[in-house]
């Protein structure tokens, strides 16, 4: 069994470790609310032209496309070695603290690699291999608390590059698509695994989407992507609020949708743009609001600001919409197709080529600021950046780079001489 190295670079700020409590985390996929924004503060407007500081470097983390997962000052990530899936924690400066092997990982149809991101939740840590295992682990030690495997409960097949998602965590209920009959989406108690309820009448496979909870009024849901409809689902009860066909090609439904008021966005790649639909007052049921054909996003994601949505399409243009609307207001053309999230009022990308980009969402100004490349690991560039406390996570196979993308501090004056 070959286990994980870690380099460190020595380059550690200490003030950076000195307060864990006072960190700024991001707990599951994509951020605090999954929606690619991160709620942080003080970061660099620009960076270098050989990039930001480099912090720490962690080597051979096994195949995967997952992202990372930070909280108080940990860092958590999964990876494929052989056939084996592998969750893995190292502290602030790339140090391994325990790894711990949680399911099989699925050949991926062609495309092996871990797909899921921890998501923690009270002392633990959530994940779904890409062969249907729901699995809970201690996340201060990585010891193994239970395990699901959701084909064989709920009667669900593999999907073909392998399930794809990160577990939503609502209340006491660990949310997965399990694909069965009856039981498109399940909820898990949190505590143990068993089943605590599982959508009847609604039979879809997966299709690689990580479920959001959308609060509109007084109506609370789960919505998220199956085979073929966009899905709202009652969260106490898994009740089938509304279902809302959306067929496309190959079934995948990459990206967690999109909530502006009472519009729920999702776009697709392959050509296929995206579209709105506006929900209900009374919460069960949605109608179409618009479509977008520019705008496909294969799995990189996308962000809602101001009103606005931006997103790298296919063809590597990155658009800005308007939210209410569909209409384009501004286009970058050939700047990347990747993964695009948002802190501090600019946008922040990480694109196939292996160049993570700073980029300026003002529509009348939307230009790359500033941007170096990832040259360590291998494979596809596919991971989603991650920010916390000031420090950009980007993730290329097995090698895991931190940056610290602080502010400089303000230059000192000198004083006046007597």
């Amino acid at each position: 069994m070959r286990f994980p190295r870690f380099l460190a670079l020595s380059l550690l700020i200490p003030a950076m470790l000195a307060s864990p409590a006072a960190a700024a985390d991001s707990a599951q996929f994509r951020g605090p609310d999954r929606d690619g924004i991160y709620a942080e503060s003080g970061l660099a407007k620009k960076w270098p032209a050989a990039g930001p500081k480099l912090l720490w470097s962690a080597g051979d983390l096994g195949e995967s496309y997952a992202s990372v997962t930070v909280v108080d000052g940990t860092v958590y990530t999964t990876g494929k070695f052989g056939d084996e899936g592998r969750a893995l924690a190292f502290d602030g400066s790339g140090k391994l603290l325990w790894s711990t092997v949680y399911g099989t990982e699925h050949k991926g149809g062609g495309y092996p690699g871990s797909r899921t991101t921890p998501t923690y939740d009270g002392g633990s840590l959530y994940l779904l291999s890409s062969n249907g295992e729901a699995v809970a682990l201690d996340a201060k030690s990585g010891k193994l608390q239970w395990k699901v495997d959701l084909f064989k409960r709920f009667g669900g097949k593999n999907i073909y590059f392998g399930v794809s998602e990160a577990p939503l965590v609502d209340g006491d209920r660990v949310i997965v698509t399990a694909g069965g009959k009856d039981a498109s989406v399940v909820a898990l108690n949190r505590k143990n695994g068993e089943t605590v309820w599982s959508t009847k009448g609604l039979s879809d496979a997966a299709a690689y989407c990580s479920a959001r909870v959308m609060e509109h009024g007084k109506q609370r849901q789960i919505v998220t992507s199956v085979g073929k409809h966009l899905v709202g689902i009652a969260p106490d009860s898994g009740e089938v609020l509304w279902r809302q066909k959306v067929e496309v090609s190959y079934d995948i439904h990459a990206n967690s949708p999109l909530f502006l008021a009472d519009l729920v966005y999702t776009t697709h790649g392959y050509g296929q743009g995206g579209r709105a639909f506006r929900l209900a007052a009374d919460g069960r049921s949605v109608s179409p609001a618009w479509t977008e054909e520019d705008l496909d996003v294969h799995h990189g994601g996308a962000v809602l600001v101001d009103g606005r949505i931006y997103g790298a399409a296919s063809n590597k243009a990155w658009h800005v919409l308007n939210a209410k609307t569909g209409a384009q207001l501004a286009k970058i053309k050939r700047l990347g197709k990747g993964s695009v999230v948002y802190a501090d009022g600019l946008l922040y990308g990480y694109v196939e080529s292996g160049e993570v980009l700073l980029v300026n969402p003002s529509p009348e100004s939307f230009e790359v600021i500033s941007r170096f490349k990832m040259e360590a690991g291998s494979g596809h560039h596919w991971s989603h950046p991650v920010i916390a406390d000031k420090v950009l996570y980007i993730r290329h196979g097995d090698v895991l780079h931190a940056y610290d993308v602080a502010a400089p501090a303000p230059k000192k004056q000198a004083s006046a001489g007597m």
